[in-house]
């Protein structure tokens, strides 16, 4: 593969991870008043008018009719535990935490691409993203706060994301970006809409925008990263998460008056440094490949 191609799938995923950051910013500002459900049913409902708009433009048969039905289905239910988990977690966990956290995902999908999609890694590889592992315990500092069922569900909340987004990188050369969006968004739309009733919240209009500006930011951040896995390997694209820490430290810092402890900041140099490794060795061992 080409260094021009690695370059432009780590800027997009770069791209793609400040998108969804954004949005798990308002994920957490919501989440103090609002169910994790409602706020996923508004946020679907809410992107119902892009993807008719979508639609609308791109009339051609079987557009959107999934080549792969049955990775499209799998790819849904992941999607959902991913979301509802997710989302639950950035309501009750600091910013910090939930990305220490989340920041297991490009460790867990080195290991999953390498286990299902025959990507490479290498020893040196493996060895990084066990380190990197351990700065995410380091990172949320045990001896500050105990871990709690929270942290569970945020750690099984990453694993379904690295799930979704290893099946993404198996099905995104053959489905279109659109397929990978919208059934998902639907799954999730219907089964958030069965839960509503028992957790619904009458909400300002300003929220109900909010929703509609996380629509904007998910789609958005879908697309970038679909481009952005069509451009390179895992190994390149998933460290790029990273960035959204520092997007925690100002938005936990001046709108939710969270602090990061110095041991959280050694934890996260560690994920930061060992993701950064993964990244230039990837590149590196692409080059060798391309001179042979």
């Amino acid at each position: 593969m080409a260094p021009i191609s690695l370059l432009r799938g780590a800027v997009l995923g770069l791209a793609a991870m400040s998108l969804f950051a954004a949005y798990d910013i308002l994920v957490k500002f919501l989440g103090s008043s609002y169910s994790p459900f409602q706020i996923m049913f508004f946020t679907s409902i809410s992107a119902v008018p892009l993807v008719m708009l979508q639609m609308a433009l791109d009339p051609a048969p079987d557009n959107f009719r999934p080549k792969l039905p049955r990775w499209t289905i799998a790819r849904s239910v992941v999607a959902l535990l991913q979301g509802s988990m997710g989302v639950y977690c950035f309501t009750v966990l600091p910013l910090a935490q939930a990305y220490a956290i989340f920041f297991t995902m490009p460790l867990m999908i080195t290991f999953l691409a390498a286990l299902f999609l025959g990507e490479k890694v290498g020893l040196a590889r493996a060895v990084a993203a066990i380190i990197g592992f351990a700065g995410v315990l380091i990172a949320l500092d045990p001896g500050r706060e105990a871990l709690r069922l929270d942290h569970i569900i945020a750690f099984a909340a990453a694993f379904f994301g690295a799930v979704s987004y290893v099946i993404m990188r198996k099905t995104g050369h053959i489905e279109r970006p659109a397929v990978l969006i919208i059934y998902p968004m639907l799954f999730q739309l219907v089964a958030v809409a069965i839960a509503l009733p028992f957790v619904y919240v009458p909400m300002p209009i300003n929220h109900i925008l909010l929703t509609w500006a996380m629509s904007c930011l998910g789609i958005a951040g879908t697309y970038v990263i679909v481009a952005a896995y069509r451009a390179a390997p895992s190994a390149v694209v998933a460290p790029m998460q990273y960035v959204q820490i520092f997007w925690a430290a100002i938005a936990g810092a001046v709108l939710f008056g969270e602090e990061i402890s110095a041991t959280t900041w050694f934890g996260l140099g560690l994920i930061v440094a060992t993701g950064i490794y993964i990244l230039t060795s990837a590149r590196a061992q692409d080059a060798a490949t391309a001179t042979l």
